[in-house]
């Protein structure tokens, strides 16, 4: 390694370095704030709290790589060209290229070293962030419920208008809604009290909710499904009510960012392996509803019934209904419908618990392919900002920090929208994860195509405006014989 790959590497990393800190120490301050209202007001001390961030920390790492390898190649290589410094390179015989030999190897390097931070550290980082959670529950159980907040716990969501106590663990006016998957999205329960009170022991992982002086409402599924359009409920009122909570699944909002769920404790092995058993148990949910389907659909047929009310006949008719007197008909619309409502009940249930398990695999198969697209995403965003910062020609934090948002705004914003949908099971977990980089890689390509061949940013519009010009200019040419020859003549 000569004294110029050096000086490149050194530059690079310092300036790497800086923004990494700066950025993380940001990113760590807006965690803080997410999770204000847990760590306020609950008498943690101070290592607790230092614990809780450091094992928030290392989640937002692959938000703030990719930011940092994009700003610190743009503010390297735009300040080496600002200086003249590759124009010094450049008179020396010493290409872009070459001048991007080791610092390349080093991202190479940087970026296996992120897919094992990936695999292995974080993971292992949310498993004791949940745990840490839990403990701090266990100890203060208020602390699962904020005041005046709706606060999401499994299918749970809980609101207090009041806290009270020691450890704020006496509740006042609490509304619940409990969801149930069977009746869609929507809470299925309603529970309304005038007082609770909080209990937990030290080894359980359940929090007792213990409730009086309130109303319970709950929604009802009638078998019939004509009864259900009906929307039918059940009221109760209760002087005292207990309610266990899961603390496993305790976690903020839906759709929140910070949300903690068991795929993202599982490294590569553990996710392969899970999600080859969910494939299997899912191929065979699919075979048993079908077969269940068939078995339903086949409910009364003259083969598997020996009280057939169908009549042999020699004559033609244009309605089978017209075969049977007016008492057999009933009979056979009441077994239609009966059996068509059945089936429908059973194919809805059952296309409900395919698409949760579904998107439960997708799940899985987004975070395989997340820990594998952050190495990839360093190298996307180095050769995105190390050629950018060569033709731009800025160094500093004046422009650079300008590309380097309005990129990482349009790499993050592909990269949620297509996790999202992927999610939803509306596309494949491969294309929502990868879409940013299948997106943004082209533009990595023509930059540093254009770059290391000192062309420039700018970009010739010749071919498609060449093809126009030609036809303008033969019609201008016609004109001017035909005015020419009426002149003439």
């Amino acid at each position: 390694m000569k004294i110029l790959d050096r000086y490149i590497i050194k530059s690079y990393m310092i300036t790497f370095t800086t923004v990494f800190v700066i950025l993380f120490f940001i990113f760590v301050l807006q965690g803080i704030w997410l999770f204000i209202s847990e760590l306020a007001g609950k008498d943690l001390d101070t290592f607790t709290i230092v614990k809780f961030l450091s094992f928030y920390a290392p989640t937002i790492v692959p938000l703030v790589l990719p930011l940092s390898v994009l700003l610190a190649g743009i503010m390297t290589f735009g300040s080496f060209a600002e200086n003249y410094e590759f124009a010094a390179m450049k008179s020396s015989g010493i290409s872009l290229q070459r001048a991007m030999k080791w610092l390349s190897a080093a991202i190479i390097l940087l970026s296996l070293i992120s897919f094992f931070f990936a695999n292995n550290v974080i993971p292992e980082s949310q498993y004791r962030f949940l745990n840490l959670r839990k403990n701090i529950v266990q100890q203060r159980p208020a602390m699962a419920i904020a005041e005046g907040q709706f606060n999401s716990i499994g299918t749970i969501t809980i609101k207090v208008g009041k806290k009270s106590g020691d450890n704020g663990n006496e509740l006042e006016n609490v509304v619940m809604h409990v969801k149930n998957q069977q009746l869609g999205n929507g809470a299925s329960t309603v529970i309304k009290a005038k007082r609770g009170l909080l209990k937990s022991e030290k080894n359980s992982n359940y929090l007792q909710l213990q409730l009086f002086d309130g109303n319970y409402y709950e929604n009802v599924l009638p078998k019939d499904y004509n009864e259900r359009k009906k929307v039918p409920f059940a009221k109760s009122s209760f002087k005292e009510y207990i309610l266990n909570i899961d603390l496993t699944k305790l976690n903020t909002s839906e759709g929140d960012e910070s949300d903690i769920t068991s795929e993202k404790m599982l490294n590569i092995n553990e996710l392969t392996y899970t999600i080859d058993s969910l494939q299997t148990n899912y191929d065979k949910d699919i075979v048993s509803y079908s077969e269940n389907i068939i078995l339903r659909s086949n409910i009364y047929t003259p083969e598997n019934s020996n009280d057939s009310i169908i009549k042999p006949v020699n004559k033609k008719v244009e309605n089978i209904l017209d075969l049977f007197n007016f008492t057999d008909k009933k009979r056979i619309l009441e077994i239609a419908k009966n059996n068509t409502a059945s089936v429908q009940f059973s194919i809805e249930n059952s296309n409900n618990d395919l698409m949760y398990k579904k998107k439960n695999i997708y799940a899985h198969w987004i975070v395989y392919h997340e820990k594998f697209m952050i190495a990839y995403s360093c190298l996307l965003m180095f050769f995105i900002g190390a050629p950018l910062g060569a033709i731009i020609r800025k160094g500093g934090i004046g422009l650079p920090i300008v590309f380097a948002i309005i990129i990482f705004i349009a790499y993050h914003f592909m990269n949620v929208f297509g996790r999202k949908l992927a999610q939803e099971a509306a596309i494949s977990p491969f294309l929502g994860t990868w879409l940013a980089s299948i997106v943004l890689t082209p533009l990595a390509i023509f930059l540093t195509y254009r770059a290391t061949n000192d062309i420039g940013l700018m970009i010739s519009f010749d071919w498609i405006t060449e093809p126009f010009q030609k036809l303008f200019s033969k019609f201008n040419k016609t004109n001017k014989q035909n005015d020419t020859t009426q002149h003439t003549a």
